[in-house]
């Protein structure tokens, strides 16, 4: 069935009366009296506009045969194609899912391949996919500067920010970049998307950023349809909160009239450019066809304002344009709407018949982890004496005795800044405070502002720096506070850091460490949003390490595996850091030190390397193994040794890692006793014993198992907390009752 815009576009063209007297224009003339445009570049534009209309009529056809999965498209929006000519090729560009005129023209600008049939792959989900394999469609091309965004609301703009950031900083560090110095960064959203607690908070954090001087050359591109699915923005809206602001310079203009957006787009890139500060381009267009192919637009809309809405199409507006220039008559802009036609249309034919993904294999290969052999190789690889002797001022950790939890980690992250030029750690209060518990304090003293540096108070912005950063050629290691504090910006983790490499086929890599400061037990201070064990979002993320170090010499180790992952091959990993461990000096007894470990030197770095995925055992006892991690990993030996004095010789199987669980050491150990507790600080439901009871039944463990964990609760202030966590005695109890006394 044809489309109401289609037919009305070749109407509507057919009956426009050309120029009284045509002397066509020189290429070089303007579109337009007092436009910026010329009618060459309207025509390259113009082409641009009409293969992105035609990509979304394929798209329908595709999806009525049953060969096509992805009818969102960018009709209203073709005059996204000005913002790509105003920028340079080379500018990265994050882009939202209407598009397609900015993708044609980039791709003209470059040269080389053929994106509409790069589109039309990602449309019927063809393994020959050149972004994503297949997986999504997405815009997205390296050669081009176009990172793939999927279709998450609004996501894309803390990591848009990170790349304006990161522009500037990697020249600033000495690191190559993959973008010129001089590079803007653009990203597009919509007018609903603005609304978005993740819109405000990246454009706050980038006028907040401009507003101190900082140089963040990003151009944000609101496409204002007026409509989010079916619900209205309030006309004016965009303006009223967009313009005027503090560190965000405000460009306006019709989206639909292609000179108009050219014109505004070429001022706002400029700015932009010049100034290396934010400015806000606002566009406002039309969104026709609908949100996508399965919304019935009349639901919701009058007859009346669907067909304004189509009067004002902005091919019909380019059309007119042309026409009015004397650089096409009506017939010629008809050839040109047809050819485009069949040029999509038969490329829409060859790849509906192209092979699909047909394995689990094949649809998993982007989520592979790391390769040990690589990330052991990075590992080993060190600044040098006389870099390290620099960083620590003469006195090396590992000539200096024995260290608390969180001065292995703080020794730890001053090598790998010394190692690695390019890492940067940042987050809330990291640098001048040192973070709330000392963990990174002197380290910007040591290797200055540029690369240990505070942020916002958000965590979305934490952790958009990290990925715009890590995408750009730097290495992050962003600190979020506290455990709790990272529920308000998962999704950057979730729908941003992972999905980039499977959306990419790993053309694009966000390394990052998230180091996080979480879990309960701390003396004299807590309630829920200080003491949390919520790590199932964490665990269910694909693709995602997590690393849970509890004991020094396992921390500093750690930390150096998942930055070897993260440079190597753009891993991305969360840090799990127990604030009750941190200053912790004894294990059993007051005074004994137990709970404090030597700092190995580059010397020994290979021979105490802890794989991804690889547990630890404390003991060799034969009657129980106790699987922990964490602070259940200090309570456990504890317990363990107050076992032995009843006649019962437990062993404490660490697990370090709750992404990917180290399985096959799991096995093992459970094996070599027959008798598995489960140790767990999290909570019952959705808690880390879940997955390791499911690793053993799944591996068919036919010995006992048996779990304490922490209640399904939040953890109160004070005292009553001891109440729904798991205790010393809990684990005690369990472990007599799994074995049976002895004496």
């Amino acid at each position: 069935m044809a489309e109401a815009i289609d037919e009305q576009f070749v109407e509507t063209v057919a009956a426009m009366a050309g120029p009284t007297s045509r002397r066509p224009p020189a290429p070089t003339e303007p579109v337009r009296e007092g436009s910026m445009l010329t009618v060459a570049r309207c025509l390259e534009l113009f082409d641009a506009q009409l293969g992105s209309r035609h990509l979304d009529l394929a798209a329908r056809v595709l999806r009525a045969g049953g060969t096509g999965f992805y009818t969102i498209g960018s009709s209203g929006h073709e005059g996204n194609a000005a913002v790509a000519g105003a920028l340079r090729p080379t500018d990265p560009a994050l882009l939202h899912y209407r598009s397609g005129g900015f993708f044609l023209e980039r791709a003209r600008q470059v040269g080389g391949g053929d994106p509409l049939r790069d589109v039309l792959l990602g449309v019927v989900a063809a393994a020959a996919d050149p972004i994503s394999g297949g997986r999504h469609k997405v815009f997205g091309r390296h050669d081009l500067a176009v990172i793939p965004q999927t279709s998450t609301i609004a996501s894309h703009l803390p990591r848009a920010l990170g790349v304006a950031f990161a522009i500037g900083r990697a020249r600033r560090l000495g690191v190559d970049a993959p973008w010129p110095a001089d590079a803007v960064a653009v990203c597009s959203f919509g007018d609903a998307s603005a609304n978005h607690s993740t819109a405000v908070g990246a454009i706050n954090a980038a006028a907040l950023g401009a507003y101190e001087g900082m140089p963040l050359p990003l151009l944000l591109v609101c496409e204002d349809n007026g409509i989010g699915v079916s619900v209205p923005t309030p006309g004016g809206w965009i303006e009223s909160a967009y313009s005027g602001r503090a560190g965000l310079e405000y460009f306006a203009a019709d989206g639909c009239d292609l000179a108009a957006a050219a014109d505004a787009a070429t001022r706002a890139a400029h700015w932009v450019r010049e100034r290396r500060r934010p400015a806000f381009l606002h566009l406002r267009t039309v969104r026709l066809m609908g949100h996508a192919g399965s919304d019935v637009e009349s639901a919701y809309r009058s007859p009346a304002v669907i067909a304004a809405e189509q009067r004002r199409d902005p091919l019909l507006g380019t059309a007119r344009l042309l026409v009015e220039s004397g650089a096409l008559t009506p017939a010629e802009v008809l050839a040109r709407y047809q050819r485009k036609r069949d040029e999509v249309l038969a490329v829409a034919r060859e790849v509906a018949l192209l092979p699909r993904l047909t394995t689990t294999a094949e649809v998993m290969a982007p989520l592979r982890g790391p390769d040990p052999e690589r990330v052991v190789a990075e590992v080993d690889v060190n600044a040098g004496m006389r870099c390290r002797a620099k960083v620590f001022d003469g006195t090396l950790p590992e000539q200096a005795g024995l260290f608390t939890l969180a001065q292995a980690i703080n020794r730890a992250l001053l090598d790998v800044l010394a190692a690695h030029p390019e890492a940067m750690v940042f987050g809330e209060d990291v640098a001048r405070k040192g973070g709330v518990y000392g963990v990174t304090r002197g380290l910007a003293n040591r290797v200055g502002a540029a690369r240990v540096f505070d942020t916002p108070l958000d965590e979305q912005t934490v952790l958009g720096l990290a990925l715009g950063s890590g995408v750009s050629g730097l290495l992050p290691i962003p600190e979020i506070q506290y455990l709790a504090y990272l529920h308000n910006a998962e999704d950057q983790i979730r729908g941003e850091a992972t999905t980039l490499g499977f959306f990419s086929v790993g053309r694009y890599r966000n390394p990052m460490v998230v180091r996080v400061a979480g879990y309960g037990y701390q003396k004299g201070f807590g309630g829920h949003f200080h003491n949390d064990d919520a790590v199932a979002v964490l665990r269910d993320i694909p693709g995602l390490v997590v690393a849970s170090p509890a004991r020094p010499e396992d921390a500093a180790a750690m930390l150096r595996t998942c930055v070897a992952a993260a440079k190597t091959q753009g891993a991305v990993c969360v840090f799990l850091e127990p604030i009750a461990l941190y200053h912790e000096r004894d294990l059993h007894v007051p005074g004994d030190e137990g709970w404090l470990a030597p700092y190995a030197g580059p010397d020994r770095w290979a021979a105490t390397h802890v794989p991804i995925g690889s547990g630890r055992t404390h003991g060799d006892g034969t009657d129980l193994t106790i699987v922990t991690f964490g602070n259940g990993l200090r309570m456990s030996l504890r317990v363990a040794r107050r076992l032995r004095a009843r006649g019962l010789d437990a062993r404490v199987f660490d697990l370090r890692w709750l992404a990917p669980l180290p399985v096959a050491d799991l096995i093992r150990e459970a094996r070599l006793t027959g008798r598995v507790l489960v140790v767990d600080e999290t909570r019952r439901s959705g808690g880390v014993s879940e997955g390791v009871i499911a690793a053993l039944v799944d591996a068919g463990f036919e010995g006992r198992i048996a779990r304490v964990t922490s209640e399904d609760s939040f953890v109160p202030l004070g005292e009553a907390a001891r109440l729904v966590l798991v205790s010393e005695e809990q684990i005690e109890q369990a472990a007599v009752g799994l074995v049976g006394r002895r004496r």
